[in-house]
């Protein structure tokens, strides 16, 4: 379980978190939304510990700075982050290594799904955006953490992927895992997400339970809060 608790970032006298409460469950799908600058990714990398703040955050009751929630996360940034001199079955050993993970097949899975097995001798320099992107996604997921943040994780994804990562996140969800996803795709999270937050300002301008009823869909929600509508 993923749980944030009166959290509030400041860049000097700019206020980016305002207070911000809310939890993603075991087996819960969470979307945070927002235009740019709404303070999603800042939420993000508090979150992951990139951060400084003040209030709480926890994963599955560890505070979220220490070596044990550290081992139970995994975070796909929206930048993908790989190394140039690495090739991409390196980057997986040096993961698995890291969290003392002995199983290579589910590793190679991943790989296979997400189209990557046939590059696992590339270097990280040599491979595309899109490339980078799913090793990323690859690398966050080999050590089947229990909690999972992605930051817009379908950007430079082709359509095979984007559907292959909407299986994985139906898969997580199906395992437990808490799912955190900050996205501006509303029509990519449309059918599987639980709980989603829409964020102006730094703060939650609104919150929606997905219990199954037909009603005002997430999109509509979305542009009224963010047009204006919403009072």
């Amino acid at each position: 379980m993923l749980s944030i608790s009166g959290v509030t970032k400041k860049y000097g006298k700019n206020i980016a978190n305002d207070n911000i409460s809310f939890a993603v469950g075991d087996g819960q799908i969470g979307i945070l939304m927002g235009p740019n600058g709404a303070g999603k990714s800042t939420i993000i990398k508090c979150i992951t510990g990139l951060l400084r703040f003040t209030g709480r955050i926890e994963i599955n009751g560890a505070l979220n700075n220490t070596v044990e929630a550290k081992r139970q996360m995994g975070y796909i940034p929206e930048m993908p982050a790989v190394y140039d001199l690495l090739t991409v079955s390196e980057h997986l050993e040096f993961i698995r290594r890291a969290y003392k993970v002995q199983d290579e097949a589910y590793s190679q899975q991943l790989l296979e799904r997400l189209e990557l097995w046939d590059k696992k001798d590339k270097l990280g320099k040599e491979l595309s955006k899109g490339m980078q992107q799913k090793l990323s996604i690859c690398c966050a997921l080999c050590h089947k953490p229990s909690v999972a943040v992605f930051d817009e994780p379908m950007v430079g994804l082709d359509p095979h992927a984007i559907k292959e990562l909407k299986n994985i996140f139906r898969e997580l969800k199906d395992d437990g895992v808490s799912v955190l996803i900050s996205t501006h795709m509303i029509d990519s999270v449309e059918d599987y997400w639980d709980v989603a937050n829409i964020m102006m300002n730094g703060r939650f301008a609104a919150t929606m339970l997905n219990d199954g009823s037909e009603g005002e869909s997430l999109e509509d929600l979305f542009f009224q809060i963010t047009e204006g509508g919403a009072q």
